[in-house]
């Protein structure tokens, strides 16, 4: 382990030219360091989708790093900015579980309907994500399961349904 700051920082610096094994060694010590961060802060059962979050969120803010400062506090501050929106996403769904009582009761129609609309959408989208998607998201299977249905191994699992989500929102975004 060389989670340490200094070596941190070297391997982003490294990262941002374009050095591969530098950034494969970045993502795994950031890695076991979010899950340090998050074993504090979330149950044990959410620290992987947040940790994958988190590191998908390093990825895509790379370039916003400047090697002249600390990379912790910059990694610190993207992992507090996840963990706010997970405890957001959380207590939302919680509140809207206390509503569900009071909910009517969809019509057949509405869920062939709703169905429908998925399938178009989902034409848009390579297999695979599809696959993930409908498996994890609609019919609630685990990333562990879906990985077992589809022989894709469970981080394929979240990247392909991080994609597939993005590209959907991208969709619907577009069509209104």
């Amino acid at each position: 382990m060389i989670s340490d700051e200094s070596t941190l920082a070297r391997l982003m610096a490294a990262a941002q030219r374009g050095d591969r094994p530098a950034y494969n060694v970045l993502l795994s010590e950031a890695g076991m360091w979010l899950e340090r961060y998050f074993s504090r802060r979330v149950p044990p059962h959410q620290i992987d989708d947040l940790v994958q979050d988190v590191l998908l969120a390093l990825h895509s803010k790379r370039s916003t790093y400047d090697p002249a400062r600390p990379f912790l506090p910059w990694l610190a501050a993207i992992a507090r900015y996840r963990w706010i929106d997970h405890l957001r996403k959380v207590y939302r769904h919680e509140a809207d579980e206390l509503g569900d009582n009071d909910a009517s009761v969809d019509s057949e129609e509405d869920v062939v309907e709703a169905r429908v609309s998925l399938e178009r959408l989902f034409v848009h989208l390579p297999q695979k994500q599809a696959e993930v998607i409908e498996l994890v998201k609609i019919e609630g299977n685990s990333i562990r399961e879906a990985s077992e249905k589809t022989g894709q191994s469970e981080s394929l699992v979240k990247v392909n349904i991080h994609r597939g989500l993005k590209k959907l929102s991208a969709l619907i975004e577009k069509a209104e």
